[in-house]
């Protein structure tokens, strides 16, 4: 500790020090004591010598600077330094364990970038906090250019513990295995810097979260968009449990992890928590984590996760869709609740209609409305083993879907008045294409 009041060399308080003389204490915690005064007179931010012209370095050395200071190096030094901090920061992000661990993942190490400290500092403007996107319990997302055009997510991590890192590596194993229309793409991820950084593809409509509870009245989320959106993420994590090389459960399906394209296609995203299951496996057993509201109740009991708990949570992005309602709600008490409890003792109390959201009474059929918030209860089934599978749960939508494609074509061809719609096995009737069409473009 004595050893940083070497940074007084070259502070702008230098000559207000520099008759001051200092001798070091004969024991640790007196040399401590001795900062302290040093330590509590200090509050203003460090000044950039280097930036401001006020560092004293010759023309063939480079100025670097550090809290408190500054230093002159030359070039070359400066260059082995870089080289030999990036390497150190590999290493301790676990780029020896993921390398080891994308290329034995049948070649997947070929779909997975690996951006340098300069890419990337260049895409997202030095990191200026403008291009955030959002912040999370694992991190900071920001927008970037990269240098052919293409627009990309930047996942900063926080500056964790080593013991965290496995999630880093876990996140990028994973991500680059998967090639699925609802989930994230990853594109690449950078090890040389002190927290490890991810590039996604830019998902450019934000989350279904934001389009729910912070409903836009010029462009609000329609049943039909609801429906399609319920089916896409079903099929996302469906695809992630039975038809993906390994089975994967997310283990943190929520609305703010569910984002929209330009299109409003679902993207499943932040993969951080998820894990692995070797094909004969049941459950897996972890510390709880996930998100309160979204938590299936017999994990947070038991401590094992199984492919049932991420159909708890996909029930409350259902409960979510059908009611406008976040997943922490306040009765008529002004008592905080967990959605889902509300939304099955509704259902009970068949109170349901009273609970939905405007855009779904407005449009949604009654008989379609009823089938989804039956499916959502068997989703928020207190007994895992009674839920259906995310198979089950996404051929049911799409069934629900298509029923739905048929009564809008239907309509379509009742307002139609020269529309013929009887139409034979050989040939398409006239109303069928204008109805496909029209809802092609929807």
């Amino acid at each position: 500790m004595w050893d940083s009041l070497r940074v007084l060399h070259s502070s702008p308080l230098r000559d207000s020090v520099s008759s001051l003389r200092f001798s070091p204490p004969s024991s640790k915690r007196t040399r401590e004591a001795a900062l302290i005064p040093y330590v509590m007179t200090q509050p203003r931010p460090d000044i950039d010598e280097c930036k401001d012209g006020t560092a004293n370095c010759s023309e063939n050395l480079l100025c670097e600077n550090y809290e408190g200071g500054y230093r002159c190096i030359t070039p070359k030094r400066k260059k082995r330094e870089d080289i030999k901090l990036k390497e150190k920061f590999f290493k301790r992000n676990g780029g020896l364990v993921l390398q080891q661990q994308l290329t034995s993942s049948d070649g997947s190490i070929d779909r997975c970038k690996l951006f340098t400290t300069k890419e990337l500092d260049k895409a997202t403007d030095h990191f200026n906090v403008n291009r955030i996107l959002g912040q999370g319990g694992q991190g900071t997302v920001y927008k970037g250019m990269l240098a052919d055009g293409r627009i990309v997510a930047v996942k900063k991590s926080k500056i964790v513990h080593e013991g965290k890192l496995e999630e880093f590596i876990n996140e990028v194993v994973i991500l680059s295995q998967i090639n699925h229309r609802n989930v994230v793409k990853l594109l690449g991820c950078c090890l040389e810097t002190e927290v490890p950084l991810l590039v996604y593809e830019f998902i450019s409509n934000g989350t279904l979260f934001q389009y729910l509870h912070d409903q836009n009245e010029e462009f609000p989320l329609t049943w039909e968009m609801r429906l399609r959106i319920a089916t896409e993420v079903a099929g996302s994590l469906s695809y992630l449990h039975s038809a993906a090389s390994m089975p994967i459960y997310h283990r943190d399906i929520k609305s703010t992890n569910i984002l929209l394209n330009e299109k409003y296609t679902a993207k499943v995203a932040d993969f951080g928590t998820s894990k692995f299951i070797v094909i004969d496996q049941t459950h897996v057993t972890t510390k709880v984590q996930g998100t309160f509201g979204y938590l299936d109740p017999e994990y947070f009991r038991s401590g094992q996760f199984t492919d049932k708990s991420d159909v708890y949570s996909f029930g409350v992005v259902l409960v979510e869709l059908l009611t406008g309602q976040k997943p922490i709600i306040l009765t008529g008490s002004k008592e905080a609740t967990g959605l889902a409890a509300y939304f099955i003792l509704s259902m009970e109390e068949n109170r349901l209609y009273d609970f939905l959201d405007d855009q779904v009474l407005k449009v949604g059929q009654k008989e379609e409305i009823m089938t989804i918030a039956t499916l959502a209860t068997r989703c928020l089934n207190l007994n895992g083993k009674r839920r259906p599978t995310m198979k089950e749960v996404a051929m049911e939508l799409e069934r629900i879907q298509a029923l739905q494609k048929d009564i809008n074509v239907k309509q379509i061809c009742d307002e139609i008045e020269s529309c013929d719609i009887v139409s034979t096995s050989t040939e398409t009737s006239t109303c069928d294409s204008i109805a496909l069409s029209v809802l092609h473009i929807e």
